[in-house]
């Protein structure tokens, strides 16, 4: 589950939408119950056919507001994203496709170092919230960190096999676990390359059997029941010792969206979300 254009950016996230960045699909997982997810969002851009393509996953999180990630950014600025799918070639009567007026990167977002990969898309129109179309609520400033261990799901229409060239028609999901930042740096896994901050965290499978890859990017990353990170980056998919990088929605970014948004977000919680 990773951007389209992400290049190894997340093992989650195995294809990018810059050129640096791999998107992420879901890797060892399958295909979810229609509509379980209505937060979900593909994040889509005009291709030279002049026809609009998966790129990125997202999260409504306000009626005019999608979370995603900052690598998602499309520099030709035609984007828009799809609302209550599951099928991405079907489902046309509970989809909603909107534009996006406005990306807005976090300013300190780094390619190179993938710190602060996340992104607000502001709508041209309000989302209509109903059965097929809710908003997934952030976690509250004061949640703790996600301890190692802990089991996770990451959902998005990301390619399902490494070598593939197209993602998932319909929404995948997979449960994996989050690994301790300290592993995660260690010359075994990452290296330093990049260094995994408190920003953000690791998760995967040790087995190397699941992940989020190519066209996941940008989606959510689910633990008891809360909205806790952001598909970012991995190197290649379903590594065992390059588990997927997640932007963690830390209070640092919670305030950052609040500011933009103009609403204290996390003031909510979210059930019922796995």
């Amino acid at each position: 589950m990773k951007s389209l254009q992400h290049t190894v950016f997340i093992s989650l996230i195995a294809v990018s939408l810059t050129p640096a960045y791999h998107g992420v699909e879901i890797i060892g997982g399958h295909e979810v119950k229609p509509h379980s997810k209505p937060y979900m969002a593909s994040i889509q851009f005009l291709n030279k056919r002049g026809i609009y393509e998966h790129k990125c996953g997202g999260t409504l999180i306000k009626s005019k507001w999608v979370l995603t990630a900052a690598h998602c950014k499309n520099r030709n600025k035609a984007v828009q994203v799809v609302l209550g799918a599951h099928s991405l070639s079907q489902d046309k009567n509970t989809q909603q496709k909107l534009k996006v007026k406005e990306q807005i990167p976090h300013q300190e977002f780094s390619l190179k170092t993938k710190e602060n990969d996340i992104m607000l898309l502001e709508l041209a129109s309000n989302a209509k919230i109903n059965k097929y179309v809710k908003v997934l609520q952030l976690p509250k400033a004061k949640d703790k960190d996600v301890k190692p261990g802990t089991s996770c799901t990451v959902a998005g229409w990301g390619i399902t096999t490494e070598n593939s060239k197209s993602p998932s028609d319909t929404l995948q999901d997979v449960k994996i676990n989050v690994i301790d930042r300290k592993t995660c740096n260690s010359k075994d896994y990452y290296n330093g390359n990049p260094v995994v901050t408190e920003n953000m965290m690791c998760a995967g499978d040790h087995k190397g059997r699941k992940d989020s890859c190519l066209g996941d990017s940008g989606g959510p990353l689910i633990c008891k029941n809360k909205y806790k990170g952001i598909v970012s980056y991995g190197l290649g998919c379903a590594n065992p010792k390059k588990p997927g990088i997640y932007t963690f929605i830390s209070k640092k970014y919670l305030h950052w969206i609040e500011k933009i948004v103009g609403v204290q977000t996390y003031n909510m919680t979210a059930e019922g979300l796995d």
